[in-house]
């Protein structure tokens, strides 16, 4: 069981939020949870929390991301890492860094970081030997 409940992102457009997450986490294995049009978006995989929500800000106030904050999810396999990557790339994410090893967090570490259309940092990270 996870330690983490939920994680909760910011979006000002929940529609193109819609279509980047559910290719996005998609691609390493998360689904979109059955929701109402009017609850904020959801994700889990397998039935498992943490659960990602995507949500309008409650006050009013435009969404923004925090500087120097970022979220990491576990991809199964480096082929999800580099999926994950190219999904975001072709619906309006920005690189924050190509897939590959990153030998200096550990002799398996491969990964790629991101950015959603709304500026939240977003990371793939596979931890597998092969």
């Amino acid at each position: 069981m996870s330690v983490i409940s939920h994680i909760t992102l910011g979006t000002n457009d929940k529609h193109r939020s819609a279509e980047f997450y559910d290719a996005v986490l998609g691609a390493i294995g998360f689904s979109r949870l059955p929701k109402p049009p009017e609850k904020p978006l959801a994700y889990e995989r397998d039935g498992q929390m943490p659960t990602i929500y995507i949500y309008t800000p409650q006050d009013g106030r435009p969404a923004t991301w925090g500087n120097g904050t970022h979220i990491a999810f576990i991809a199964d396999t480096k082929a999800q890492v580099r999926s994950f990557h190219e999904q975001a790339l072709k619906l309006g994410g920005k690189n924050e860094g190509e897939p590959g090893p990153r030998p200096h967090y550990g002799p398996n570490y491969y990964a790629a970081y991101v950015r959603d259309p709304d500026g939240n940092k977003l990371q793939a990270v596979c931890y597998a030997a092969e």
